[in-house]
């Protein structure tokens, strides 16, 4: 059995399953660099769910034209969220995710942190890591025409 590489999932919506830090090493990777308004984060206590929809860019797209794709991030198992920097309900704050990390706690408990350009961070504590990501638009021309870049 091989890995799925990137290239692999071409044209395809991806749809990832993560539930121990080295799948959240590949949902980070792809979820660099998206950007959402502030608003389009929501957490259900009740059924404890987490929820973000982002514009995330296509890194797995390769060479070719610079694209995004609209994806649904959901973590269930959130007892609780915390920000720090990030205004949540705010249409007019657009943030930029960097990264999904995950702290182990005691047993199969921890936090996911994720963290956004300008020191933004949300902190999910979760009775395990269950995340996924699914893509839920084709793909589209990224605005700014060319991939994001963490040179300058």
């Amino acid at each position: 059995m091989v890995d799925a590489r990137f290239h692999d999932a071409d044209g395809a919506p991806l749809r990832l399953w993560a539930t121990d830090p080295e799948d959240l090493q590949v949902v980070s990777a792809l979820c660099q660099d998206a950007v959402l308004p502030a608003n389009e984060m929501r957490w259900q206590k009740g059924p404890g769910r987490f929820a973000m929809l982002l514009n995330r860019f296509r890194w797995e797209h390769g060479t070719r034209r610079p694209e995004r794709v609209q994806t649904v991030l959901t973590v269930t198992e959130v007892r609780h969220v915390r920000g720090q920097g990030v205004v949540p309900g705010d249409a007019d704050t657009i943030l930029s995710l960097l990264a999904l990390e995950w702290e182990p706690g005691t047993d199969a408990d921890g936090k996911l942190r994720l963290t956004f350009s300008g020191d933004g961070v949300v902190e999910l504590d979760c009775d395990c890591l269950d995340l996924t990501l699914r893509d839920v638009t084709r793909p589209y021309g990224a605005p700014s025409g060319k991939a994001p870049d963490h040179d300058a």
